[in-house]
């Protein structure tokens, strides 16, 4: 059927989607081209809310056909806002939210615009869960191709190796299911290799009963700064030794000035751990005693509550739209070196929301091969971030300068690569290194699924023909 007359080729497009293309100009644009950071301004040329998975393969024919660049938004948590691109189509997945739960099978699929919100709320009224992240407000999409780490991590393992199957739209249209089974290189590639392959519009995961029918313990437990170098010092012994059921993230954090924080400790600088325990609740007592004796805390706030409510503990403190700048490395080792340049870091946190964390990867992560999927650090560590956030634009050199300098000391203490989905655009070797040993076997699944790099908003692994 020949195409119709129209005066603007994504005229054609408009008339065929099921969902909504929002153009520059029109009501709305401002809203949908807006993502997480707000650091990110960007004027896609379209920006079309997918439907449904037919809408996806629409919209990547057309941008295939007409030579346009292509963007995928699940979340918009990216930290580079590579869920938006000037001039580009934008593939937005976020009317696409359907979760359903087998608790049979001990499994939940979710479509391609799930937040993880969407995900906990289903798979909490079973008592379970599947590794996500740290946020609610976090996309399903676009963490679970970078990898996944979470509160869940010692104990399952990453997002991606709970991944059972993934629906993918690829670049020549065509639809098709990853699996263990089914297109096994692709999906050994999305597991950890981002948005490279095509446009994942549904995943399925294995969940996991937790804690006492989905009811844990956690929370933080907050240290004078002052006192970080000893807290940092315990730390990186305990956590590689303790039961796989317990985790914690350890953070550098001004306590903000709002319940349930007492309003004494309101600004002060501290050294943080936010625990989440997992198991059974008979044996909580013993598994948390080294948390609960360990050093003078200015506050002790682990407790039980439902895991979907620690999850989204952090979203009201960042909500979207705040000033962000990200750096990021994977570190094997917490050494005396980074500590220092942690304390000289943290001492000068440059705002009330600027932050540092180190999130552990290891046990049931760490005993799977560093092959095995795409993400490759398997070898036990911590994944640190380093985030100048501020919600004033007029802050926004001052949060990068201090993350900037606070990364270029830190980085010589670090493993040399960055869990990906922490990275901004930082150039072509940044990327190789995060992915090491694997990164030759991704470029040559690319050039099988998209050789002509049609999914190259990312952070890109070009095909092994094309390789810089």
């Amino acid at each position: 059927m020949p195409e119709p007359t129209t005066s603007h080729p994504y005229e054609a497009l408009a008339h065929s989607l099921r969902g909504e293309l929002i153009r520059p100009g029109e009501d709305g644009y401002d809203g949908a081209r807006a993502v997480y950071n707000a650091m990110i301004d960007r004027r896609p040329g379209a920006i079309a809310r997918c439907a449904d998975t037919a809408d996806v393969v629409g919209c990547v024919d057309f941008a295939r056909e007409h030579g346009i660049d292509l963007a995928v938004r699940g979340g918009g948590h990216n930290a580079a806002g590579l869920g938006v691109w000037d001039d580009a189509l934008v593939i937005d997945l976020s009317a696409m939210r359907t979760v359903a739960v087998d608790a049979e099978a001990r499994q939940v699929t979710a479509q391609g615009g799930c937040l993880w919100s969407d995900v906990d709320g289903a798979t909490a009224a079973a008592g379970m869960a599947t590794p996500s992240g740290f946020l609610a407000s976090t996309g399903v999409g676009g963490l679970t191709l970078g990898g996944g780490v979470g509160y869940l991590t010692r104990r399952f393992g990453l997002t991606v190796d709970n991944l059972l199957s993934a629906e993918v739209v690829l670049a020549d249209g065509t639809v098709v299911t990853a699996s263990a089974q089914d297109h096994v290189d692709l999906f050994w590639a999305l597991r950890g290799g981002g948005g490279n392959f095509g446009v994942v519009t549904a995943f399925t995961f294995a969940c996991h009963e937790i804690g006492e029918d989905g009811v844990v313990i956690g929370g933080p437990v907050l240290y004078d700064l002052a006192d970080a170098a000893a807290v940092m010092r315990w730390y990186r012994e305990l956590v590689p030794a303790l039961p796989e059921e317990l985790s914690g993230w350890l953070g550098l954090i001004t306590i903000p000035p709002a319940p349930p924080f007492p309003e004494e400790l309101w600004g002060r600088k501290s050294c943080a751990i936010v625990w989440c325990y997992t198991g059974p609740h008979a044996k909580a007592d013993a598994v948390l005693a080294p948390v609960r004796e360990f050093g003078s805390p200015l506050l002790t706030g682990v407790q039980e509550m439902p895991f979907p409510v620690l999850q989204s503990a952090f979203d009201g403190l960042y909500p979207a739209g705040l000033q962000w700048y990200w750096r990021a490395d994977v570190f094997h080792e917490i050494s005396d070196a980074a500590i220092d340049v942690h304390l000289e870091y943290g001492e000068k946190l440059p705002t009330g929301h600027s932050t540092m964390h180190l999130y552990p990867i290891d046990g049931a992560a760490a005993r799977i091969p560093e092959d095995a999927t795409a993400f490759p650090y398997r070898g036990g560590g911590w994944a640190g971030v380093i985030v100048g956030v501020d919600p004033d634009p007029a802050n926004a050199g001052l949060i990068t300068d201090w993350a900037q300098r606070y990364w270029e000391e830190l980085h010589p203490t670090s493993a040399g690569g960055a869990y990906v989905n922490f990275l901004g655009d930082e150039g072509q070797d940044r990327i190789r290194a995060s992915y090491l040993g694997n990164y030759d076997r991704l470029t040559r699944i690319k050039e099988r699924y998209d050789p002509e790099n049609l999914f190259h908003v990312n952070q890109n692994i070009p095909p092994a023909t094309r390789r810089p």
